[in-house]
């Protein structure tokens, strides 16, 4: 992936946080997610009174599935902190993880700048998914 295409996820993720409704945590996150068809699905955080929000990482995610998306190269997610995705927005990456293999990139960016990457793999590595199901998530 080309450092063009990252700096626009990340741009997409930073935009994204702008619009986070967290008034209970005053934690925003955004997130972009840059399908293998080289569009980007954006989400962010939204937060309720009963504290059964939806994180930005999944709100990227049904962006990109509720428009026939099933392959994913990249996420972007730009948040307070240096911190990684929760287990839970693993979780819900997993079950895209078509080949099973986890070389989802993940790249989280703080508001000072800094960039870490990782994988799924490593963030998670011992996925259980569709794969361990025999269900191949394209076909569907």
């Amino acid at each position: 992936m080309v450092d063009i295409k990252v700096r626009k996820l990340i741009n997409e993720a930073k935009s994204a946080r702008e619009k986070a409704y967290a008034p209970y945590s005053k934690f925003k996150v955004g997130a972009a997610l840059l399908a293998k068809s080289g569009k980007i699905y954006a989400g962010c955080n939204v937060e309720n009174a009963i504290y059964n929000g939806t994180h930005a990482e999944r709100f990227a995610l049904d962006n990109a599935v509720i428009r026939g998306e099933r392959e994913f190269l990249a996420i972007a997610i730009v948040l307070d902190d240096k911190s990684f995705p929760c287990a839970q927005c693993l979780q819900n990456l997993t079950e895209f993880d078509s080949d099973g293999k986890g070389n989802l990139k993940i790249i989280t960016v703080n508001l000072q700048g800094n960039v870490r990457e990782s994988t799924l793999a490593k963030l998670l590595p011992e996925r259980f998914g569709p794969k361990s199901l025999g269900i191949d998530v394209r076909k569907f």
